[in-house]
């Protein structure tokens, strides 16, 4: 049976999207300038495709990290030795900065799975090898 994990969505990602898109709309509509609205509006709507479609899938012993059609990737569970919290801001298929780093025989992926506590479990249930490291909690 397989699991679908979506990822979390955060705040900071909605806000850069209204921050970087709201003011030029508006710019363009007050000033009658339609010409740029319509790359503006693909770029608008390629961007929500790809926050509304990151999700990881969980199927027998394979990991599916999908984000729209550009990152469709599968790892082995049993090749992951570890998982790692992360606020690591590099570009991911993470729509959140409340990460997680998975290392894996071929490399590294970092996900944003919103139920992260229900994803390594789902982990663990396949390859209970696997070490999963806490971020540090300072203060």
């Amino acid at each position: 049976m397989k699991k679908v994990c979506p990822s979390k969505i955060g705040v900071w990602l909605v806000l850069i999207l209204i921050t970087a898109t709201v003011p030029v709309f508006y710019a363009a509509f007050s000033k009658q300038e339609y010409g740029g609205l319509p790359v503006l509006i693909i770029v608008t709507i390629f961007v929500i495709h790809l926050i509304a479609t990151t999700r990881y899938t969980i199927g027998g012993t394979m990991l599916r990290v999908q984000s729209g059609f550009i990152i469709n990737k599968k790892i082995g569970i049993t090749s992951i030795s570890n998982v790692v919290e992360t606020y690591n801001p590099i570009s991911s298929p993470a729509a959140s900065l409340d990460r997680l780093q998975i290392y894996y025989n071929d490399g590294t992926v970092i996900i944003s799975p919103k139920d992260k506590a229900l994803f390594i479990s789902h982990l663990h249930a396949v390859n209970p090898d696997i070490v999963f490291v806490p971020r540090n909690k300072k203060g």
